[in-house]
């Protein structure tokens, strides 16, 4: 499975009809949206399309016409994803009427081009599964560890200071827990 990191956009022309796609990591789909909304207040359709992996390690898949006849946009649109094999990714297109009506066939035709094209610029990577892990650490500990997590490009979401101890959060793949381990063991 692959996935994003960063958002991508593409636009795509069809018979006047102008597209703008946009790949994004999940946790930006809901702002995206609201901004696309806010951006593009005279576009026809705003047509989204999403794959992620829940807390029991599922793929959970949605998908909207947005006003669009039913199953011309969204599920074109998802299809590409599954295709692709993108995990974590939302994948929205804005769509402009160009004044010749595409066509059931056209209008998928439509979206699956577009949805493509922003999928062919866009720098996929490889999805690894990361497990949430805490654990304290000694205040005189602190530097060995903020080095070891650079050296090891490893980026920690959070770590609170408390007056014996730091309590740190972090997600990691299972290798890099098992080097983590290592590090641990030898302190």
């Amino acid at each position: 499975m692959k996935q994003v990191n960063e958002t991508f956009s593409q636009r795509y022309e069809v018979k006047k009809s102008i597209f703008i796609s946009y790949l994004t990591p999940i946790e930006n789909f809901d702002s995206l949206m609201k901004t696309l909304r806010e951006e593009h207040p005279k576009a026809t359709h705003i047509v989204y399309a999403y794959r992620k992996l829940n807390e029991f390690n599922q793929i959970v898949e949605n998908q909207s016409d947005d006003n669009e006849p039913k199953g011309c946009a969204g599920q074109p649109t998802l299809a590409v994803l599954r295709g692709e094999d993108l995990i974590n990714t939302a994948l929205l297109t804005v769509r402009y009427f160009g004044g010749i009506k595409l066509g059931v066939g056209g209008m998928i035709r439509g979206y699956s081009s577009s949805a493509k094209e922003v999928i062919n610029i866009a720098s996929l990577i490889t999805y690894e599964k990361r497990i949430p892990v805490t654990f304290k650490t000694p205040y005189p500990l602190v530097s060995r560890y903020e080095h070891y997590f650079k050296n090891q490009k490893i980026i920690f979401n959070n770590r609170e200071f408390k007056s014996e101890n730091v309590v740190w959060n972090l997600e990691l793949t299972d290798d890099e827990i098992k080097e983590f381990e290592k590090f641990e063991k030898s302190l």
